[in-house]
């Protein structure tokens, strides 16, 4: 029996394919306008129902229904129902293989699935700029606006623009608020997929970005981009006052404040001298108040600030030379 999930968040609907995965697989449909698709017999009898968002004709309203989850993303049904599902199930839990690709030698459970793999490597949509083969005519679409810059659906909050009508509908959340997507250990709620899955890795600790140079792994690619630059030296974030280098912008950040700013926001209680820093107050403090933080790891000697026992090191115990 085929469930559709009934809970709704703010305008979308939230339905998972549970018994497929054994998790909250969360996929979101946007509900549309039933304006989108309008009828139009004096045009085409044959293809009266239009889908006002790409044009595109049926012979039935309830076709046109269905190719309306193609824009939105919809997919309100669970894998273990319906016949087409049955197809999918078979397609992608079953160990049965029997169709395969003589191109890339990929596999697949029904005829169906290789012919439409197959349309990657022909000619069929085939984009003349880049030469990048797609599955779809309506995905090639989407691609050749990389190359025009088209941009035809439009923010109506901030006037932004986008491609496709699901970056908009992502778009929208920030004005929204909606978080669809939520954490089942934390409760934290995301408006994209891909952050809810960045941040599972909290959880389940996985890092699946390694280090081709050592054994360091990441839960996320930025992070190991960054990490990379250990081993490249590598400093891309230069300081235009004193063509200094750095290889994280938050080096370049605390340089900048700390080296070329002159605002001093940390006060003295005690005298009227003033420190960019925080760290640096609080050594200077320790003057007034004759606390003395620094131990000698020789001695029971103690010093106000740390020159003063590396000082004391070097003279008394040869450390330092």
């Amino acid at each position: 029996m085929c469930h559709k999930v009934t809970q709704h968040v703010a305008m979308n609907n939230v339905s998972c394919c549970v018994r497929c995965t054994g998790e909250s697989s969360v996929e979101v449909k946007t509900e549309a306008d039933s304006n989108d698709i309008t009828e139009h017999s004096h045009d085409d009898k044959t293809r009266p129902y239009v889908y006002t968002v790409c044009d595109k004709r049926f012979t039935q309203k309830g076709s046109s229904n269905d190719h309306k989850r193609f824009h939105n993303g919809e997919k309100p049904f669970v894998c273990t129902s319906r016949m087409g599902f049955d197809q999918h199930k078979l397609a992608t839990h079953s160990a049965v293989v029997s169709y395969s690709c003589t191109q890339c030698q990929k596999c697949f459970s029904t005829r169906r699935y290789l012919k439409k793999h197959m349309n990657v490597h022909s000619s069929k949509y085939k984009c003349t700029e880049c030469g990048k083969c797609f599955s779809s005519s309506q995905v090639l679409t989407w691609h050749r606006r990389i190359h025009s810059g088209e941009k035809p659906f439009e923010c109506s909050v901030c006037s932004k623009r986008f491609t496709t009508s699901g970056s908009l509908v992502v778009h929208n959340r920030i004005h929204s608020g909606d978080k669809p997507y939520s954490c089942h250990v934390c409760d934290m709620a995301f408006s994209q997929s891909g952050d809810l899955n960045r941040h599972m890795r909290v959880h389940t600790g996985d890092k699946p970005y390694k280090c081709h140079m050592c054994d360091k792994a990441f839960s996320r690619s930025g992070h190991l981009n960054t990490h990379m630059r250990v081993h490249t030296g590598d400093k891309p974030y230069k300081c235009s006052l004193c063509n200094k280098s750095f290889s994280h912008s938050s080096n370049l950040q605390s340089h900048k404040h700390h080296v070329h700013s002159n605002r001093r926001p940390y006060h003295c209680p005690y005298c009227w001298k003033t420190f960019k820093t925080n760290i640096r107050l609080k050594c200077h403090v320790h003057i007034h108040t004759g606390e003395k933080l620094y131990s000698c790891k020789h001695c029971s000697e103690r010093f106000t600030r740390l020159v003063q026992l590396r000082t004391h090191l070097l003279k008394s115990h040869s450390e330092g030379t």
